[in-house]
């Protein structure tokens, strides 16, 4: 039997309160587009906006209009919408602003206006623009018609004050529910100023003079409506999620200082000349996920649902892909990558990966980590599909590396001297002397008493030293640069 494919609903989401009537306009067109093309849900998005009286005046505030139109697009993002409409010319003058924040389209109102005037008036040479003096200051049209193709005509300003703005924002104007009488007749006087002088059709660039554009047609003036032409435009719209700059997450907290130092490498093995060159981090440090090594070897509490929540939280921020800058949270990555929608990128097998591009002559690696990570084998599963050797310490060295980790004097209690780093290079001392020629530092607190160093002299002897931190950030880099190719 043929299962026919039902197609998802389309939800558009419209954001209202910059102009209650204009917004209202526009949401009863959009109404009336979507009956005729099929499945589209419309939610309609308010919340009080104690936005200025004169919010089009030329230098007016846009601050907390920018704000307002951020939460609004994050509602619309977390009810699911697909695509937004925004209909407010105001808020367009700073869209990229908003937009480089948030993936969730928003549906160009000036493109679509654009794109109607070239289909419908192909021969079109001269517009005449009745917009805010906000706008007209900020040239959001321009941004669209070039000069060389299209003659924008703006009201002279005797006239942009006297009829346009007070036709909106007047006492008697549209804004305060006057849809009719003064205000028309103001408005029509600036649509025939700016006929006679060779505009060919008006273009309202305020959604409150879309709204009355009727009234102003059925009096002779060649004037369009944006808001229907938004509408139907939008009606058609095939939503695809904007494209952002990629974006790191990081649960940390695993330990404190180890995520600081990953972050460090991050930023230290990004190629960048100013801080916009630099990668997006977002870290969810949560130095309560129980301890991983306790749970292991011991009775301790799971830290498998601390871990997956931390992940979902950084998934839910947007995240690209996921580091834990820490080898013994690796036991439980392959119990929660599963449910997750973006990639955990594994430490441990970057770091087998790169021992062997790097050192492929080498045969034995010794292992300095957690006795949670050696007793999970997560290192021992990634080199059993390797040519390499494993060599781990035994109980009096591996001591040691518990003490210089977890002691009353070791780095997870901030404590990093010389006496921590003697203990810690007499474990070293102790793998080479039985054949390793790679040490992995394979807990993330022993980077931060011995760097990687790919030619490391130890007991007479040269061998590589490598800490997956730095691995791990530089492939991290790695794919947020393949990733921000065009």
């Amino acid at each position: 039997m043929q299962i026919q494919q039902i197609r998802k609903s389309l939800s558009l989401g419209v954001i209202g309160g910059l102009g209650a009537i204009g917004s209202a306009d526009l949401y009863a067109k959009m109404t009336r587009a979507v009956a005729k093309s099929g499945k589209i849900s419309l939610l309609f998005s308010e919340q009080a906006f104690a936005g200025s009286d004169m919010a089009g005046a030329e230098n007016a505030q846009a601050n907390g209009r920018k704000l307002y139109v951020f939460d609004m697009l994050r509602e619309l993002e977390q009810r699911q919408c697909d695509a937004v409409l925004l209909p407010c010319f105001i808020s367009h003058t700073f869209l990229d602003e908003v937009q480089a924040e948030i993936k969730l389209p928003v549906i160009d109102m000036m493109g679509a206006i654009r794109d109607h005037l070239a289909q419908r008036l192909p021969k079109l040479k001269k517009i005449g623009i009745l917009t805010s003096s906000y706008v007209r200051k900020k040239a959001l049209f321009e941004k669209y018609f070039h000069p060389e193709e299209m003659q924008l005509l703006y009201p002279d300003a005797a006239v942009q004050s006297a009829c346009v703005m007070r036709a909106v924002y007047g006492t008697s104007g549209i804004k305060n529910g006057h849809l009719d009488g003064q205000s028309i007749e103001l408005l029509y006087h600036a649509c025939k100023e700016l006929i006679d002088r060779g505009a060919q059709v008006i273009v309202p660039g305020i959604t409150e003079i879309a709204a009355v554009a009727d009234m102003l047609s059925a009096r002779g003036i060649p004037i369009v409506d944006t808001n229907r032409i938004y509408a139907e435009f939008a009606s058609h719209f095939q939503p695809v999620m904007r494209a952002q700059a990629f974006k790191i997450g990081v649960v940390g907290g695993v330990g404190p200082a180890a995520t600081v130092d990953f972050m460090e490498k991050i930023i230290s093995n990004t190629p960048a000349k100013r801080d916009q060159d630099h990668l997006k981090l977002v870290v969810e440090h949560n130095p309560k996920i129980p301890d991983r090594t306790n749970n292991l070897i011991a009775d301790g509490a799971d830290p498998t649902v601390a871990i997956y929540a931390a992940c979902k939280r950084l998934e839910n921020d947007h995240a690209d892909m996921i580091a834990i800058p820490c080898n013994t949270a690796h036991a439980f990555v392959e119990r929660i990558q599963a449910y997750l929608s973006i990639p955990i990128i594994n430490m441990l097998s970057e770091t087998v990966a790169y021992i062997e591009t790097h050192h492929r002559e080498k045969t034995c690696i010794g292992l300095l980590a957690t006795a949670g990570t050696i007793a999970s084998g997560v290192y021992h599963q990634q080199i059993a599909c390797s040519k390499f050797k494993l060599l781990t310490p035994d109980d009096e060295h591996q001591a040691l590396v518990t003490e210089v980790i977890y002691g009353e004097h070791g780095v997870k209690a901030g404590v990093v001297n010389d006496l921590v780093r003697a203990k810690l290079l007499r474990a070293i001392a102790w793998l080479v002397a039985q054949g390793a020629d790679v040490i992995v530092l394979g807990c993330t607190e022993l980077p931060l008493v011995i760097a990687q160093h790919d030619a490391f002299e130890i007991s007479g002897r040269t061998v590589a030293l490598l800490d997956p931190t730095e691995i791990l950030a530089r492939k991290c880099v790695a794919l947020a640069g393949l990733r921000n190719q065009p």
